[in-house]
């Protein structure tokens, strides 16, 4: 696991996004991984920025899913397909071809999970999948006490987490749904790469249990120990707590430029 710690939340976007841009000069079809959340928000700004200069041609780029609100309309402001197809998928000049998700909708909701599992394979596994972390230490939506070796599934949010989300629905806990569909821990680590990013004193627990506590199911992220390409960004607020925040420093500094994120 790599952790690099930059100065906001704004120069972690752009590291992400350069990232992202190299990965689709060098796999113009990657199949790119996204998340949800006012955490990536700078990444997509960013790379949108890299598309208007020229910098990057995302025209093949695909793009899936993390997770999906279930029993939510698909056209609903708040559900992530919307969410996705606002914030990353139209402001990138693609189609909706180009994107795939779960079905929240769908009567038999199991049914659905194992065809997004089904899908991702089919597509040849995701390139590049962002990631956020919860204040719990969760991913995707896979709450404390996941199974590490889970598959996308139904979950049930815990009650902190619908705190969290309500201000996506006007601060009225009561229209967010209980439940979602979301990859599963098993799922996200046969991404090739995965980036966490991470802003804000209130993940600095989160970050310093996942990146040097121990590989533990009541800590989700951790798991990313598991992983052989793993990125950890995180502000300076965010990596408050890191116990070896001075090493990461220093190794970070001392990367050569030829290996990328």
């Amino acid at each position: 696991m790599e952790v690099v710690i930059v100065p906001d939340a704004k120069a972690g976007g752009e590291l992400i996004a350069e990232a992202i841009a190299a990965l689709l000069r060098r796999k113009p079809d990657a199949l790119l991984g996204v998340a949800t959340g006012s955490t990536p928000l700078p990444v997509y700004q960013a790379l949108q920025a890299k598309v208007r200069s020229g910098a990057v041609d995302p025209s093949r780029a695909r793009i899936c899913q993390l997770d999906e609100y279930v029993g939510l309309p698909a056209d609903h402001p708040e559900s992530y397909r919307s969410t996705v197809l606002r914030q990353v998928v139209e402001p990138l000049g693609l189609t909706v071809d180009s994107f795939m998700g779960p079905d929240g909708t769908a009567e038999d909701v199991q049914g659905a999970c194992d065809a997004y599992d089904r899908a991702l394979a089919e597509a040849g596994g995701v390139d590049l999948q962002l990631l956020g972390i919860g204040t719990d230490g969760h991913i995707g939506f896979n709450e404390p006490c996941s199974s590490l070796a889970s598959r996308t599934r139904i979950k049930t949010l815990t009650e902190q987490t619908r705190v969290d989300n309500a201000r996506f629905f006007d601060g009225d806990i009561d229209q967010v749904p209980h439940h979602v569909i979301t990859q599963g821990i098993g799922t996200i680590l046969e991404a090739r790469h995965l980036v966490l990013l991470a802003t804000g004193a209130g993940k600095a627990d989160a970050v310093a249990a996942s990146v040097e506590g121990p590989v533990s199911a009541l800590v989700p992220a951790s798991a990313l120990q598991l992983h052989p390409h793993a990125t950890v960004v995180v502000d300076e607020a965010a990596a408050a707590k890191l116990k070896l925040a001075d090493y990461f420093r220093a190794t970070y500094a001392a990367k050569p430029a030829w290996q990328g994120l």
